[in-house]
């Protein structure tokens, strides 16, 4: 985390390289996320149903609360502790920016909700299924956008 405190990246080939290697691994794991996320609960609205609440026509039992919130408290800590690492990264090369502090606000508001989203949805009805996607979706893309530009702007330095 050195390059919170140190002010000058042009001078810095090491930090450069390694803030560039942080991103782009914190891209690829953005990434896998959301393709983990459809191998465990699902990848269209049918799947998610039947893993969430189970399907009695095909014999599916629902997902254990135990295990959801198992996924929900890994989601939590991972997401916050990615979206830290990119928002500090990201308000060190754009603070000058007027939008920043309104992306950083929202890229965490999504990562908390989003996967208390998905426990809402469990326990009450398809709507916060559509909601958790969409959340789930912007996040992801939000948080993307931020490692693109960062590693945008560390390839110009």
């Amino acid at each position: 985390m050195k390059f919170v405190i140190s002010k000058d990246l042009e001078h810095s080939k090491l930090l450069n390289t390694l803030m560039m290697g942080v991103s782009l691994s914190l891209l690829f794991y953005l990434v896998f996320d959301v393709i983990l996320h459809g191998f465990i609960v699902g990848s269209d609205i049918p799947t998610i149903s039947n893993t969430l609440y189970g399907n009695v026509d095909e014999f599916i039992e629902p997902i254990l609360l135990d295990t959801l919130l198992l996924q929900v408290h890994i989601d939590l800590f991972m997401s916050l502790l990615t979206l830290m690492i990119l928002s500090t990264m990201y308000i060190r090369l754009f603070s000058e920016e007027k939008k920043t502090k309104w992306l950083i606000h929202l890229l965490f508001i999504l990562g908390l909700v989003t996967p208390l989203m998905l426990l809402v949805a469990y326990m009450s009805s398809l709507f916060f299924v559509y909601m958790w996607i969409l959340m789930l979706l912007a996040g992801h893309l939000l948080a993307i956008f931020f490692a693109v530009r960062i590693v945008k702007k560390l390839f110009s330095l």
